[in-house]
């Protein structure tokens, strides 16, 4: 049975996904990159980053790609990750940013393939981190019983997904255990609410902590780290199989080399959130991706449901 909740959020991105292309038909072919039909790119904004933000975080590595190759993009920004995947499906995007588990529910609806990854002290992969006060008495994921839970967005590779998986992996399941889960919405807003106390243990990502703690939004000396997952690749890149093989074969070539373009600096090469990365590659795996998703199996449609349930009655 689908659930309301389920009904209005598939409702609302499909609604989300019509703003990018208004009247598409769903059989339309994909834009072919031309100045009239520009490759249509759908990012999200994260760790609290701005609609303006984003854009100006990657409007560097897509520009310098259009001068070299002559392929077009029309950037746009939408608001959740549910959205970026809709867009894709509807055919009202050509390239999204996904997160791993975003891009397997888009994989698997047959409306993303691989494009690139972002490479990064020479590697194209991440980590995701159970994070508590050091007040709230919790040394290992069994602690964690009782204590008030942040969590991000339901679809967030590293700010949900994989925290969840690793409380269930350690015995807790936290729809049942926790006193209260927060849906904070964003790995920025999971750490600013353990920062204020409002919560007691939280998932986020190193890369969102780093950041955070760079930009002196918290104060890395009230945290401490009860887990660390294993490696997940970075959020990739992500284009629809129906755009032309050769558009995709020079974008490929063109994300291989866009580090060593003119009218780029290395300051400008960015990622996922804004980070700054060294450059990108088109190597990337589809048995490494469907491999990230085993890491959060354990997170199925009802755990999320319930755990839903449990952030409504905070």
């Amino acid at each position: 049975m689908i659930s309301k909740r389920n009904t209005l959020k598939t409702l609302t991105a499909l609604a989300v996904a019509a703003t990018f292309a208004p009247g598409l038909s769903m059989a339309q072919v994909q834009n072919d990159g031309s100045a009239n039909k520009p490759l249509r790119v759908v990012l999200i904004p994260a760790d609290g980053g701005t609609e303006d933000g984003t854009k100006k975080d990657f409007q560097p590595v897509f520009s310098a790609i259009t001068q070299a190759t002559g392929i077009n993009f029309d950037i746009k920004v939408g608001q959740s990750y549910s959205a970026a995947v809709e867009a894709m499906c509807s055919g009202a995007a050509d390239i999204a940013f996904y997160g791993p588990a975003t891009y397997l529910q888009a994989k698997a609806r047959n409306c993303a393939e691989l494009l690139a990854l972002a490479v990064r002290g020479g590697g194209s992969v991440y980590y995701s981190g159970i994070f508590a006060r050091k007040d709230a008495n919790v040394n290992s994921i069994t602690d964690i019983k009782g204590k008030r839970i942040a969590l991000g967005d339901v679809n967030s590779t590293s700010s949900f997904n994989v925290p969840v998986a690793m409380m269930m992996q350690g015995g807790v399941k936290p729809w049942l255990d926790a006193k209260t889960v927060n849906m904070a919405g964003s790995h920025a807003n999971v750490l600013n609410a353990l920062n204020e106390g409002l919560s007691d243990v939280g998932g986020a990502s190193f890369d969102s902590f780093e950041k955070a703690v760079n930009a002196k939004a918290i104060d890395p000396n009230k945290f401490k780290v009860v887990a660390k997952s294993t490696p997940i690749p970075y959020p990739p890149l992500a284009i629809h199989p129906k755009v032309n093989a050769d558009v995709k074969a020079k974008l490929r070539t063109a994300f291989d080399t866009v580090h060593t373009m003119p009218g780029i600096t290395k300051d400008q090469i960015r990622g996922y959130g804004g980070t700054r990365v060294d450059a990108y590659t088109s190597k990337v795996s589809e048995e490494d991706m469907a491999n990230a998703g085993k890491l959060f199996d354990l997170v199925t449609e009802n755990v999320k449901q319930d755990l839903m349930a449990k952030a409504s009655k905070r």
